[in-house]
């Protein structure tokens, strides 16, 4: 039997392979590329925020070329119908009975692009395969394949003919990752790799699903001590009172912030995590999940800044066993 020590090093390793694969296509936002790893690892969901063209589709394709994965992209558009994510039921006349047809969820790594251009009817088609990982079409549940991750896109500038995502799709999005554009140098890098074909087609899988899906396990498996979670519950309770918040992070906020932080500890080789994992991760798994009565994204991201100043951090945490 395999110690935990050396699960926790084989994930730690299958992590670095992850991110140096997809670093390989994607420039210049190397937070943005360990974030979505994280996510993976962690069994979350992903929210990329930025202007078109910094890489967004990308880097959600490559994470899935990474480890063998099936990819499958959608387009949100305001006509888009609930049925045309999750697959419809049609009558086979040689059978005489209903076959599900799936749709585009159904595959290991599920890109919604531009999700605030669809309505909230075909938003909410995505909250199963989300949270339960199953669709359930005329009353027939169908389970997703794994690993399972939803990342979606959103332009958080160009709001003309767009659908405000609402709180409790947010709430199923582990992370909310911020893509932004690549200095002067990662930009020039990106043009000279793009000469003469798209760097992704000379992409290779580095992973297999099973990999993955013992890193998930092993992640669970990193300890975390009480005051830690204390401390994580602190942060999400102290954002209910942020000057400017209507409705503050929720509890599910609490499960997603430690498991990352469990992502990330395991990421840095370690069995155990320390708060300095769980303050790396604050921003960017609670800061989506606030409802501000005035104030943008920036005002949210301020505001758990602000916490992380002043929610006292435990000091004394155990590394268990």
């Amino acid at each position: 039997m395999i110690e935990p020590h050396a699960e926790t090093r084989a994930a730690s390793v299958a992590y670095r392979r992850l991110v140096d694969n997809v670093r390989r296509v994607i420039a210049g936002n190397d937070a943005a590329v360990e974030l979505a790893a994280l996510c993976l690892f962690a069994d979350g969901n992903l929210l990329l925020e930025g202007v078109p063209g910094v890489g967004k589709t990308t880097l959600a394709r490559s994470l899935a070329i990474s480890f063998g994965g099936e990819f499958s992209r959608v387009q949100a558009t305001p006509d888009l119908l609930p049925s045309d994510l999750t697959g419809v039921s049609v009558y086979d006349q040689h059978e005489g009975s209903f076959r599900f047809l799936p749709g585009p969820v159904f595959a290991n790594v599920v890109l919604v692009d531009e999700i605030n251009r669809t309505p909230p009817r075909t938003q909410a088609a995505l909250l199963e395969p989300m949270e339960e990982r199953q669709v359930t079409v005329d009353g027939i549940t169908h389970p997703m394949p794994e690993p399972y991750v939803v990342i979606a896109t959103e332009n958080p500038v160009e709001q003309h003919g767009t659908y405000p995502l609402p709180e409790g799709q947010l709430d199923r999005f582990a992370l909310a990752v911020q893509v932004g554009y690549p200095d002067a140098g990662s930009a020039a890098d990106v043009v000279r790799r793009q000469l003469e074909r798209h760097p992704i087609g000379d992409l290779e899988q580095t992973l297999d699903r099973d990999e993955v899906m013992g890193a998930r396990a092993a992640v669970r498996a990193v300890f975390v001590d009480d005051a830690i979670v204390r401390y994580a519950i602190d942060l999400v309770e102290g954002s209910r009172g942020l000057p400017g918040v209507a409705l503050g992070a929720s509890p599910r906020s609490s499960v997603a912030l430690v498991r990352c932080a469990q992502a990330r500890a395991l990421a840095h080789d370690r069995d155990h995590v320390l708060p300095d994992d769980v303050k790396a991760l604050a921003v960017s798994a609670l800061a989506h999940r606030l409802t501000m009565t005035h104030g943008g994204p920036e005002s949210a991201r301020a505001g758990v800044e602000s916490l992380l100043a002043t929610v006292p951090v435990p000091l004394h945490a155990t590394r268990g066993g």
